[in-house]
């Protein structure tokens, strides 16, 4: 999708901002890791399967946001509450997510859950701003959209994430990634970074 000379420029950008931000961020990392075993118990990190460019899966990593047996617990709270079943099937999300630990609430809402993702960027798995991973129960949402979809690698942000976030329906979120795909430039990128910082500190369509 991108051609071979914006390609480089855009993976050169990647790993030069991925190395200087981790760095930077070291510290505030290792206490984000202390807070969230002091919360719940479990291990720090959680690696999900997502489907990357090419249709290549991998472990995308983030700080642990829910508490142990998240499935269970969740398979439990929609039979108590079969009405936000239609919800969790159409959005894959939950206002009121009882997994979701107290450290891993702010932490969702700040987007701070992300930053392991920084190594699945250095890794190559990633890109800093690209269409959003999904896992496999999602790709029969973007239908024919899929075959574009991943022509790219997904990112830690994108259009999604500046433009609403789950205050926008799935459809649009889909729509949204297409966008981001064929109108794809580096002033693109470099606009959707800017606009992820003042989102996050608003927490704008965040829960």
């Amino acid at each position: 999708m991108l051609l071979p000379g914006p390609r480089l420029a855009k993976r050169i950008i990647d790993v030069g901002l991925s190395l200087i931000g981790g760095l930077l961020l070291l510290p505030f990392l290792a206490l984000i890791a202390i807070l969230i075993k002091l919360d719940s118990p479990g291990p720090v990190l959680y690696g999900h399967t997502r489907i990357g460019q090419n249709g290549r899966r991998f472990k995308a990593w983030k700080f642990r946001s829910m508490v142990k047996d998240a499935d269970k617990v969740l398979k439990e709270y929609l039979e108590k509450h079969p009405e936000l079943r239609e919800e969790w099937e159409r959005d894959q999300k939950l206002r009121s997510d009882p997994r979701v630990t107290r450290i891993g609430r702010i932490l969702r809402q700040t987007s701070l859950d992300e930053l392991p993702q920084l190594w699945n960027v250095l890794r190559g798995e990633m890109s800093l701003v690209g269409p959003r991973p999904i896992v496999q129960d999602e790709v029969i949402k973007y239908g024919e959209k899929f075959a574009l979809y991943i022509k790219v690698k997904p990112g830690m942000t994108g259009l999604w994430q500046v433009s609403g976030r789950n205050d926008t329906t799935y459809q649009e979120r889909v729509n949204l990634d297409i966008y981001y795909i064929r109108n794809w430039s580096l002033w693109l990128d470099l606009y959707i970074l800017a606009r992820t910082v003042w989102v996050v500190l608003t927490r704008k369509g965040a829960y």
